[in-house]
């Protein structure tokens, strides 16, 4: 974590500079660092679509274990603005005493809040419990959908499989969902999970959400939340398989910082790769 409590010197703000840089930088592989103005619009200098915005004030909040509400996202313009708002984050977290933790069930399986498009979503580890919410999510997604994620043709979940999804150890095998409100009733509107693969520093990731929560920047959060859970447990590379086809997919873990290599024998899918 960035020590944010210290001052903020020239040397200081100079260092928060290169590294909001960075983290652009991770998301948008293109961006010339040092072109960049800490006092232009970042809009101006670099293509962040909606996703790719979503994921840069993940990154931050990771990076800087700072929370950043959406209500501040809108004054998040320039290099320097971002920075302001992560000293004033970080002073803020420095300073109180005996606040609420964001963390349950252990010191590293989320228990977080976020607001997404004005929609409260909570982040949380995966119950036994959450079997009936689990088949009502794989329910409501498209055909489409079930086949990118099961890569398989499904319309419900056999029992075993829905077993395996959701009586997890939460060590070798590691799920998290997104719930909101739907009707008065928690709905799950996106999961992601890693499981350790032989090599012990290594896991294979899944991740889905609800067709209409696509493009929201919820998977992004998901997958952030993921990969900073893997890196506490000592995972050093996270993988996974996508269908060839799915061009949105494969965007996404690029922007992400994932490289595609080839299956051999099977031109159908693709597997990416990224270090922790």
């Amino acid at each position: 974590m960035d020590d944010l409590t210290s001052g903020s010197s020239a040397s200081t703000l100079r260092d928060l500079r290169a590294t909001v840089a960075d983290v652009i930088a991770t998301v948008a592989p293109e961006t010339d660092k040092a072109a960049l103005a800490p006092d232009r619009p970042l809009r101006e200098q670099v293509e962040l679509d909606s996703i790719d915005w979503v994921n840069v004030i993940v990154a931050l909040c990771e990076r800087f274990s700072v929370d950043i509400p959406e209500a501040d996202y809108g004054r998040l313009t320039t290099i320097d603005s971002i920075v302001d708002c992560v000293l004033a984050r970080g002073k803020a977290r420095a300073s109180r005493e005996g606040g609420a933790p964001s963390l349950a069930l252990g010191d590293d399986l989320p228990f977080v809040c976020h607001v997404i498009d004005g929609a409260r979503v909570t982040v949380r580890p995966i119950r036994p419990s959450d079997a009936e919410l689990e088949e009502k999510f794989v329910e409501r997604l498209s055909s489409d959908s079930r086949y990118e994620r099961f890569m398989v043709t499904l319309r419900e979940l056999p029992r075993d499989k829905l077993k395996y999804l959701t009586d997890v150890d939460q060590v070798g095998h590691v799920a998290i969902i997104a719930t909101t409100d739907r009707d008065g009733q928690e709905a799950i509107v996106g999961a992601a999970r890693y499981a350790a693969l032989d090599a012990a520093t290594g896991c294979e990731f899944a991740v889905a959400v609800d067709d209409a929560w696509k493009g929201s920047g919820l998977a992004g959060v998901l997958m952030h939340t993921l990969m900073s859970l893997a890196r506490r447990r000592g995972m050093k590379v996270m993988e996974g398989t996508v269908l060839s086809t799915n061009s949105a997919m494969l965007k996404f873990m690029r922007q992400l910082g994932f490289r595609r290599e080839p299956v051999e024998g099977d031109a159908q899918v693709v597997r990416v790769v990224r270090a922790l």
